[in-house]
């Protein structure tokens, strides 16, 4: 029975070290009614198709009990684990259900940092500017960003410190 827990201890800390952490960074426009009370998902993904699914992303929320998540003008902070991926993250999938009484949402970026056993810390920021609703432009309660085919080499990532995926000359909410 002990050589039956220790093997089912030594499974678990083999899966706990291939799990990396995420620190996820939301910034919501500052425009009118920018702000939302709908539940946004998001998906992370790398260049060879692996992902990360996060369902309800206030479910990662570390701004403390009680706190209003995506309203105007904050920068939202969550963090949470899940299955390592490649580096550097390059396509975002964030997503609003669109419900509740303030269902629009404008999301300026997304700044995403990852790391992990053995892992080099990864940091990627997706700049959506844009409306997640149904009835401002683009009429979408999805926002893809896809930068896995950018031709960003490995010495320019170091560089600057970061990936970016989208506009990053300024918000369009500013």
């Amino acid at each position: 029975m002990t050589h039956i827990v220790n093997l089912h201890m030594k499974c678990v800390i083999w899966w706990m070290q291939q799990e990396c952490v995420f620190s996820v960074y939301v910034k919501t426009g500052s425009v009118l009614k920018a702000g939302t009370d709908s539940r946004i998902s998001l998906t992370l993904g790398d260049a060879a198709g692996r992902s990360v699914q996060v369902p309800d992303l206030e479910g990662w929320g570390l701004m403390g009990p009680g706190y209003d998540y995506y309203e105007r003008s904050n920068l939202d902070i969550f963090s949470g684990r899940g299955p390592c991926i490649g580096a550097p993250l390059c396509s975002l999938n964030l997503t609003s259900d669109g419900l509740g009484a303030h269902h629009g949402w404008y999301c300026d970026y997304v700044e995403v940092t990852s790391t992990g056993p053995h892992k080099d810390c990864s940091q990627t920021i997706f700049y959506v500017d844009q409306w997640l609703a149904a009835d401002a432009s683009p009429y979408q309660l999805t926002a893809l960003l896809n930068g896995c085919k950018q031709h960003t080499t490995a010495p320019e990532i170091a560089r600057t410190g970061h990936f970016v995926v989208g506009n990053h000359l300024g918000s369009a909410s500013q």
